[in-house]
């Protein structure tokens, strides 16, 4: 039985909260924090106030706040779902305050649309000579993909060769152009290079310039696009025979029509402007205006498929395998309110806080998902509302 402090009162923590609220044999205390004290109020009345004892307002980009937070609760574990930026702050917070961390994004500078985990590994020796833990990325993608990977990996294949993960929402929220998480990290994310891995090294492609039409089960078929995602750095990096690992994610021919306007007239821009004698951030203004991800659970149908194409060598032979699940735009909303992008990110971070906390991934150091023994965790997803399937592919996804 272990107390934590949840950063972070958007959709996923939404999620999180209600998710480790029903587990009082693991979470035993629950503190909640973040900028905005009346959207910590709301998780607490959703999740019951003898499961939530208490909120708070925090400055998450501020360190030094956040370790007074922290040492005044004495959690054991942070759980960070607050926005990519405060990951460094919060992880700062943590090594003064001597309390294990969780996130399921990596950092990325404020001022530069730029992901990539070379800032929080530099943190590996510090966690590691302060006996602490630090697991990255443990959402959907990055966190779920990663497992199915190791599970792949340990089970179906000598040799893992080549990998694309595959990402499609093929709900209807019915919104002429909405994000299903925070918009402004959304936005940066598909609106830079493409990029992945090939023969030892990464290669460049034009930002929703490489298009594939691909068959998800139980959704059909969506065009899909090149991106680049934090997970495929570090599956390269824990898996050295990986010859070609990608990202593909579906994009609606309205939602792109939309961006594109919207990037062509500089909204989408994170270069401060002036406006009426103020600076702003034209992406950060598009943000306050866009609905809300945590708004549109009502009303969403149709399914997501998340999954991981894994091509390699077993017993000789070449096989490829496909690792997916399916969730349930209106069944999520059902169970907690939420449509299915936040429920796929929050349910992994509470099972990865939960594994944490009984001892079975603890481990002093920064460490990402696929590091760890994936059977307990997939054996978890079928467990809290993820449940995933094994198709055996006759040919392989592409050479």
């Amino acid at each position: 039985m272990s107390k934590v402090l949840i950063i972070g009162a958007g959709g996923v923590a939404g999620v999180v909260v209600q998710k480790c609220a029903g587990l009082p044999e693991v979470f035993s205390e629950i503190h909640l924090a973040s900028r905005t004290l009346s959207k910590c109020q709301a998780l607490q009345e959703k999740a019951g106030k003898d499961r939530v004892v208490g909120v708070y307002q925090v400055d998450a980009d501020d360190s030094a706040e956040v370790a007074e937070l922290i040492r005044g609760i004495n959690p054991s574990l942070v759980i960070n779902v607050a926005l990519p930026y405060q990951d460094l702050p919060i992880m700062d917070a943590c090594l003064e305050t001597g309390v294990h961390y969780l996130d399921t994004a990596n950092y990325e500078p404020k001022d530069e649309a730029k992901f990539e985990y070379s800032w929080q590994w530099a943190y590996q020796e510090r966690f590691k000579e302060k006996g602490l833990m630090a697991l990255l990325g443990a959402g959907f993608d990055p966190g779920v993909t990663n497992v199915f990977t190791a599970y792949a990996a340990k089970h179906y294949f000598d040799e893992v060769h080549y990998l694309d993960i595959v990402d499609c929402n093929g709900g209807d929220h019915g919104q002429a152009f909405a994000t299903n998480f925070n918009p402004e990290i959304n936005i940066r994310e598909i609106t830079q290079k493409g990029k992945y891995w090939e023969n030892g090294e990464w290669h460049e492609t034009a930002p929703i310039s490489v298009r594939k039409d691909l068959d998800y089960p139980n959704v059909g078929v969506r065009p899909s696009y090149l991106l680049f995602h934090e997970e495929l750095e570090s599956l390269v990096k824990h898996f050295p025979t990986i010859k070609r690992a990608r990202f593909w994610m579906t994009f609606g021919d309205q939602y792109l029509t939309h961006l594109r306007v919207l990037e062509n007239v500089g909204m989408t821009s994170i270069q401060p402007v002036e406006f009426e004698g103020k600076k702003i951030v034209p992406l950060e203004f598009l943000k306050a205006v866009l609905p809300n991800p945590g708004s549109l659970a009502e009303g969403y149908t149709g399914k997501t498929c998340i999954g991981t194409y894994v091509t390699g060598m077993k017993d000789g032979q070449e096989k490829t395998i496909f690792i997916y699940n399916n969730t349930d735009h209106a069944e999520t909303n059902k169970e907690v309110g939420a449509q299915a992008v936040s429920y796929t990110t929050g349910v992994p971070a509470m099972i990865g806080a939960s594994l944490m906390l009984q001892g079975k991934w603890m481990e002093p150091g920064v460490w990402n998902m696929e590091q760890f023994d994936p059977d307990e965790f997939m054996e978890r997803l079928n467990k809290y509302g993820l449940p995933w399937q094994v198709q055996e592919c006759n040919k392989p996804f592409e050479k």
